[in-house]
């Protein structure tokens, strides 16, 4: 499963969509913003922190969207699914991940909606669409609706866009009414301390709000 098109049979990375979609989504394409940023972190291998009380990411998940019907409405949503089956570890004399046995039971999966939807299309279009108020947990029993990752595991955030179907019929078109994103960039292993070094660095160097974790979490330091 290490090949994200068997575990994403439906999305399509990049923006390309699959075929037979309802015409409000069969034209949508998103554009994941700060793709220089995200590359610069995969090309180190990107850590999300997770805690018990949630986390938020960095870099945010932001996207640009076109393509959608202005006056159509749509809700956005997240997911992050697996990558793999195994579960890492991180070996510090080669500066690398390693496969360190088969994955825990995977965590209870939830999908995160973007706080504006559902909303037009032609409110979507105008803005960069943020997922800034999304948080990582590896709580399992978290009842304030984060997201719930194993720690050691790696993950692909997937974007989906909702078309909201006014017809009476619409729930038998569900499966036409939506289309799905993945950026592969954007990939990362769950840890509740940062294990790369240069992971680190490169956060406190970009991330705007670098101060405030590194008082809060001796460890990012």
């Amino acid at each position: 499963m290490d090949d994200p098109q068997l575990s994403l049979p439906c999305c399509s990375e990049r923006g390309l969509l699959s075929s037979s979609k309802a015409t409000q989504v069969s034209g949508v394409k998103v554009h994941l913003e700060m793709p220089a940023l995200w590359q610069q972190f995969d090309q180190l291998g990107t850590e999300m922190i997770v805690t018990k009380a949630g986390r938020r990411m960095f870099p945010t998940f932001q996207v640009q969207i076109s393509g959608m019907d202005p006056a159509a409405e749509y809700v956005l949503l997240m997911d992050f699914v697996p990558v793999d089956d195994k579960r890492y570890r991180y070996a510090f004399h080669s500066s690398s991940w390693l496969a360190a046995g088969r994955a825990d039971v995977v965590a209870p999966s939830r999908m995160h909606f973007h706080q504006d939807s559902p909303a037009c299309g032609a409110q979507w279009m105008k803005q960069t669409v943020s997922f800034d108020t999304l948080k990582l947990t590896n709580n399992l029993l978290d009842d304030n609706g984060h997201m719930i990752l194993n720690s050691m595991h790696r993950y692909q955030p997937r974007f989906h866009v909702v078309y909201v179907d006014p017809s009476p019929n619409s729930q038998s078109n569900a499966c036409r009414n939506f289309c799905s994103f993945f950026f592969l960039e954007t990939r990362f292993i769950a840890v509740t301390a940062y294990q790369n070094h240069r992971i680190t660095q490169l956060k406190i160097a970009s991330n705007p709000f670098a101060k405030g974790f590194r008082t809060s979490d001796p460890q990012d330091q």
